[in-house]
């Protein structure tokens, strides 16, 4: 035995049938014998008759009287066994029942592992993988053939793959490596197992390294599951697998697996089917570093990560699901459709006016570009020509340092002078930003810029400082000369002063810049709030953020010479393309309601604004504090023509207040969302008149429909209405008729490319569209019969009552009425179908604490609501996404409810 390993692991016992287990079907259980003559193959040098386990779904495809497409092979990993399956093997049975393709499902317990027979020999890479072959030439699997493998199992799996060619149609793996990098160590977790003081008593001696296993499960498994996976390692001679699969990590090239392990390796990256990689980030043993190394062997792959999963993926995450629609995608016979094999793609040339074109167009100019309110030392105003200088010895110098085109550029800057140049520099050479900002907390920062992998990270000290703590990835440039110890503790190879120095003589030696990138090239990645769950991030093309640029100039008249406030972070990155002078107000940027009037008046005058783009939360705070305006700074905001409020809901109140301060101003709520920043547009005065013909209403076919009126669809904007299901489903054909309820479905040439290494959502969100520029939005309305739409909500937070679906904005509007009422939020608890309404309101002036409302409040609120409300809930404040501070979180709210009322501690939600 290898060296740490104890006697006790050679211990031979025969297979056996599992006992009986939750949500193991006894009709999927068989022994299958290998003869000896089988054994003897590549790789093998154990030539004995051996005896498998295997879980395999083909007597119960018979029993439904179905053929199937092909053959699904899943190989687990360690400490796991086919059990790790089972969820896979019903969910294949379940869409063949529904008529959906039938795959054959065979899940294999690895010999020495699960119930397969104990051999009592060492089995290293090479032999496991000689051993799969052989068990499937028992088998007589004939192909097609899709492996589907986990952990060690992936490696194996990913072995077989390589060495049937003929037969494999597709590859997918949950959290697995096929190379360990030179530059990185082995993970903790697997070099403590790997101690010969540990190896034998963690492993096979004592259950530690199957425990650690199950307990790393996010959820926790329930008690009957996590039993299910200790059923077949009762006992130390049970184990022997166990050690012998950690022994078997090559920790460097003279193990006796290193040579299999650089061959399957090197076989993966020639494979040209299909392939699925299933992620979960939470993993502490298969980082993310592997990941990236199968995407780069797999570039055509499709990637979904499971933010949360952990390990233990198929237990954490639904990946039967998940394979069953990729395959029905994919390979929907058994085989890639004929002209969809997958390829990658050739863009056409670049757009005739890239991103930076207005730069180009005013390097001469000395006219103001950028002003920044909260500069060191004070306001400091920078020129087109300085900007344009700056942005191509930047690009420069960042291919001089080694930047190439798509690369991964994390940007965590704050809007500024800074941020600019970084940003229009990283593009200009066809690098794709990584814009994940400060709004979204430090907890979502760090899940968005490990999730977006960056290989280069441009900061400021707060984000240096974080990035190092919590382990962020890309080498590092900093925004700020820094001493050489600092340099040296925040892992700092360059300064972004340095770094234009170098591109400067660079330039000044000849060296041109490189042609435009072409137009379908990525980017940026920019991520959502995080209001609906953790941020996701949103793939942008060149030709892409161009149209953005392109609609919001047509929609709102800004060009060259215009002045900007923006107080939102798309818009104060967008401003050079537009060919606006910018200013980003003195503020906060993770706390919008910070931003005070004086600091927008302030901003007006430095930069001659006619513009004035906010958030919700920040207007609400401008109107808040406008009483200690005074009278030059009430001028200043009289000279703006323009203003612009979205990334929630705006009141009608709320804008009204806007123009009290801004007279002479038209005010607008564009709507609209990260995956497509401009959608449709309203003014104040269409805001009121919508609001005059249906009395509060909002026509809508929803209980208590209502709504937020977002007005009419921008050029070029298609707006589409899914209708909804009795369950709350968007399942209806797409309409454009008035007064339907459903989900939001848009379609622009500026709407997003894609979801970063999200496959899944991707496809939720384009699910039944013919058009490729189609987008679900995830929010539900209606179109009034004007062609105006009205949003009522996120779909996530539609509520199924016995009475039929109700959608929440229109309640949370007419409570909002109510003398005493601040904000609302409105949630259903309860199963779906039979949910109750629980209305959580602000108080004017806050309650102290959360509580039930006071018996004459709940009464005002119910007779308001116009729907039945179960309960009424007070807070001090009401949970909000970070970014915008606006977004209710009405899933939070829900789950809050639910524990109160059921006698829980009443904490605030």
């Amino acid at each position: 035995m290898t060296s740490g390993l104890p006697r006790v692991a050679a211990s031979t016992a025969p297979a056996t049938q599992p006992p009986s287990l939750p949500g193991l079907d006894p009709a999927w259980s068989r022994l299958v014998t290998v003869p000896a003559d089988r054994s003897v193959r590549p790789g093998g040098s154990d030539h004995a008759e051996r005896t498998w386990h295997v879980l395999d779904t083909a007597a119960s495809l018979a029993a439904l009287g179905v053929e199937p497409v092909g053959t699904l092979l899943c190989v687990h990993g360690n400490p796991t066994w086919s059990y790790l399956w089972r969820s896979v093997l019903r969910t294949s049975l379940d869409v063949a029942a529904a008529g959906g393709p039938a795959w054959r499902v065979v899940a294999v317990d690895q010999l020495d592992m699960g119930f397969s027979e104990r051999t009592g020999v060492l089995r290293g890479l090479p032999q496991r993988v000689a051993d799969l072959g052989a068990l499937t030439d028992e088998l007589g699997l004939t192909g097609p053939v899709v492996t589907l493998g986990h952990d060690w199992g992936g490696v194996v799996s990913l072995g077989w793959a390589v060495d049937h060619p003929d037969l494999v149609v597709g590859v997918t793996t949950c959290n697995t490596a096929v190379h360990q990098p030179d530059d990185a160590p082995v993970p903790a977790p697997l070099r403590l197992a790997l101690r010969p003081q540990v190896l034998g008593r963690g492993t096979v001696v004592t259950p530690a390294f199957l425990e650690t296993t199950l307990a790393i499960a996010h959820p926790k498994l329930d008690r009957a599951v996590a039993d299910g996976f200790r059923a077949p390692y009762r006992g130390a001679a049970r184990r022997g697998g166990i050690g012998g699969f950690v022994a078997d990590i090559p920790l460097g090239a003279a193990h006796p697996s290193a040579r299999e392990l650089d061959r399957i390796a090197s076989g993966v990256a020639a494979l040209d089917v299909p392939a699925l990689l299933l992620w979960g980030p939470r993993d502490p043993v298969f980082l993310e570093r592997y990941l990236d190394d199968l995407v780069d062997r797999l570039p055509h792959a499709d990637v979904h990560r499971f933010e949360g999963a952990g390990h233990l993926l198929p237990e954490d995450a639904d990946v039967a699901g998940t394979m069953f629609d990729w395959l029905g995608d994919r390979l929907p016979e058994g085989h890639v459709p004929a002209g969809d094999e997958p390829s990658l793609p050739s863009g056409p040339d670049a757009p005739s006016r890239p991103l930076w074109a207005a730069l180009d167009a005013l390097r001469d100019s000395d006219e103001a570009a950028l002003v920044e309110m909260a500069a060191p030392g004070g306001t400091r105003t920078i020129s087109w020509r300085l900007l344009s200088r700056r942005v191509d010895e930047v690009a420069a110098g960042l291919l001089d340092v080694g930047v190439r085109p798509g690369d991964r550029v994390s940007l965590l800057v704050t809007p500024g002078a800074d941020l600019t140049a970084a940003l229009y520099a990283s593009i200009r050479i066809g690098a794709t930003v990584v814009v994940a900002d400060a709004g979204l907390g430090l907890r979502g920062l760090t899940r968005a810029v490990k999730g977006a992998r960056p290989d280069w990270v441009i900061g400021a000290l707060p984000g240096l400082a974080a990035a190092r703590a919590l382990g962020w990835p890309g080498r590092r440039i900093a925004t700020l000369a820094l001493p050489a110890p600092a340099r040296a503790a925040l892992r700092v190879e360059h300064t972004l002063a340095g770094v234009a120095r170098r591109g400067a003589r660079r330039l000044a030696a000849g060296t041109a810049l490189p042609d435009a990138p072409p137009s379908d090239t990525p980017a940026a990645v920019l991520f959502t709030s995080g209001s609906t769950g953790p941020a996701k991030g949103v793939v942008y093309t060149h030709a892409q953020l161009g149209a953005v640029r392109d609609v919001l100039s047509a929609q709102y008249g800004i060009g060259v010479g215009t002045g900007l406030v923006a107080g939102f972070a798309p818009f104060a990155l967008l401003g050079p393309a537009l060919g606006a002078r910018s200013v980003a107000p003195d503020m906060d940027v993770t706390a919008p309601r910070t931003l005070t009037a004086s600091a927008v008046a302030a901003s007006v005058v430095a930069a001659d604004a006619t513009v004035v783009f906010l958030s919700p939360a920040a207007l609400a705070n401008v109107v808040a504090t406008a009483g200690a305006l005074d009278a030059s700074e009430q001028a200043a905001l009289a000279r703006v023509r323009l203003f612009l409020s979205a990334g929630a809901p705006v009141s009608a109140a709320l804008l009204t207040a806007a123009t009290e301060l801004m007279p002479n101003a038209s005010a607008h709520t564009p709507y609209g969302m990260t995956e497509g920043l401009l959608m449709t547009d309203v003014d104040l005065p269409a805001i009121r008149a919508a609001a005059s013909v249906v009395d509060g209403d909002g026509g809508g076919d929803g209980a208590g429909a209502g709504g937020v009126c977002v007005g009419r669809p921008a050029a070029s904007v298609q707006v589409r209405i899914a209708p909804l299901s009795a369950s709350g489903s968007p399942t209806g054909d797409l309409t454009d008729e008035p007064d339907v309820t459903g989900e939001i479905v848009v379609a622009a040439p500026h709407v997003r490319q894609a979801y970063d290494r999200l496959w899944r959502t991707n496809r939720a969100s384009r699910l039944g569209l013919t058009d490729p520029r189609g987008h679900r939005t995830g929010d539900v309305g209606h179109l009034d019969a004007s062609g105006q739409l009205w949003v009522e909500g996120r779909l996530q937070h539609v509520v199924t009552t016995p009475s039929g679906v109700l959608t929440p904005v229109g309640p949370e509007q007419r409570i909002e009425r109510v003398q005493g009422v601040g904000r609302v939020g409105v949630a259903g608890i309860g199963p779906s179908g039979t949910q109750q309404v629980v209305a959580v309101v602000e108080t004017v002036p806050a309650a102290r604490k959360p509580g039930l409302a006071p018996s004459d409040l709940a009464a005002a609120v119910r007779a308001a609501a116009g729907i039945s409300v179960a309960a009424v809930l007070v807070v001090p404040v009401l949970p909000t996404d970070i970014r915008h501070n606006s977004k209710v979180d009405r899933t939070r709210l829900a789950r809050w409810a639910t524990s109160v009322l059921s006698g829980g501690r009443m904490v605030r939600p």
